[in-house]
């Protein structure tokens, strides 16, 4: 093979500038897009029962539990169950939007019988339950 020395062509310190500035503009591009499907992804759902309140201390029929969102993303609350059974609550069937950060009161109908204690969990739209336990008062 013939080299031909009159030919013209980019000077390797050009062209070296050309790759590396090539190089960056594409791994800046997929860095924003993986940056994009994490912030869509790691959103976490995450339930808790701060507190509770019974509605009559000599014969509870009802339970308030104050629920805050401590996850990052928005959660659904879908229902409630006393003792791994469904309950008669506020959210139930209707589902209730509950932003990052905020709180609600959840109202939980049951058949209590005093000094009895009781597990609670309330059910997201995705299925994640958030465990909470009381003792009804006597």
């Amino acid at each position: 093979m013939k080299i031909l020395k009159s030919k013209k062509a980019l000077s390797p310190v050009v062209a070296s500038i050309i790759l590396i500035a090539v190089t960056v503009a594409v791994s800046i591009a997929v860095a924003a897009w993986m940056g994009a499907l994490t912030f869509t992804f790691m959103a976490t759902e995450e339930v808790k029962v701060i507190s509770h309140e019974w509605e009559n201390v000599a014969d509870p029929t009802y339970i308030e539990l104050k629920v805050t969102n401590v996850g990052t993303g928005k959660v659904t609350l879908k229902s409630a169950e006393v003792n791994n059974v469904g309950a008669t609550s506020d959210i139930l069937g209707t589902g209730y939007v509950l932003e990052a950060g905020s709180d609600k009161v959840v109202t939980v109908t049951y058949n209590f019988t005093a000094g009895i204690k009781y597990d609670f969990n309330i059910v997201t739209a995705k299925g994640t339950k958030s465990p909470y336990t009381a003792t009804a008062p006597t």
